[in-house]
C-alpha cells in the first residue's frame, strides 16, 4: 500500500485514518479487520495499537512539519499579492513587466527577505501566479482603425481565386 512515488501525501489525512483505526480497535474490531477497512497492511494497524497503547490519542497525532521553516508568513504572502497587484511601476520602474529580479526586489521591500530569483518565482507559483509573456503590440496601436481597415481596404486588396480551372498537368491526378 504505502505512498506511490512522487505523490505528496497530506499529513492530516493520515492522522484521520490513525485515528480512525484506533477509534475501531477501541469497539473491540480485529486488527485484520480494521486494516481492511482503512486501507493499510495489518502490520500498520498493530503498530499504530501499540502507540495508542503506550501515549493514548496524542501518539497518533501527525508529525510536525519537516523541513526548514517558511521565511514568508501568510500575511507576507498577502503583501506580496497587493504589491504585485499594483505593478512594477509603483516600485519605479519604467515598464509593467514583472521579472524574476524585480519580484525578488519587491520581496525584500516588502518582507525584508532576500531571496534568489530562482525562488522568487517558487514564491510567485505558491501565490498562484504564472510566467506571462507580453504581447508586442504598440502603445499608439488605434483598434478602430484596424478594424475598419480590415473590413474595408483589406477586402480589396486580398487576392482571391479566379472561377476559371485550369486543367493538371500532374501525372498523378486522374482527369
Amino acid at each position: 500500500m504505502g505512498h506511490p512515488a512522487g505523490v505528496k501525501f497530506d499529513r492530516v489525512k493520515l492522522e484521520l485514518r490513525r485515528l480512525k483505526a484506533a477509534r475501531l480497535l477501541k469497539q473491540g474490531m480485529h486488527e485484520a479487520e480494521v486494516a481492511r477497512q482503512v486501507g493499510v497492511h495489518r502490520q500498520s494497524v498493530n503498530r499504530w495499537a501499540k502507540q495508542w497503547a503506550k501515549g493514548g490519542r496524542t501518539a497518533l497525532k501527525r508529525a510536525p512539519r519537516t523541513g526548514r521553516p517558511p521565511k514568508l508568513s501568510a500575511a507576507d504572502h498577502q503583501h506580496l499579492l497587493q504589491g504585485l497587484k499594483r505593478g512594477p511601476e509603483a516600485l519605479g520602474y519604467r515598464t509593467g513587466l514583472w521579472t524574476a529580479w524585480r519580484v525578488a526586489d519587491l520581496i525584500q521591500r516588502e518582507c525584508g527577505v532576500k531571496y534568489s530569483t530562482v525562488h522568487a518565482w517558487r514564491v510567485l507559483r505558491a501565490l498562484g501566479w504564472t510566467p506571462q509573456r507580453p504581447v508586442g503590440r504598440a502603445l499608439e496601436r488605434n483598434e478602430a482603425a484596424i478594424q475598419k481597415w480590415k473590413r474595408q481596404r483589406w477586402s480589396e486588396l486580398k487576392k482571391t481565386p479566379k472561377d476559371e480551372v485550369k486543367p493538371s498537368f500532374s501525372s498523378m491526378k486522374a482527369d
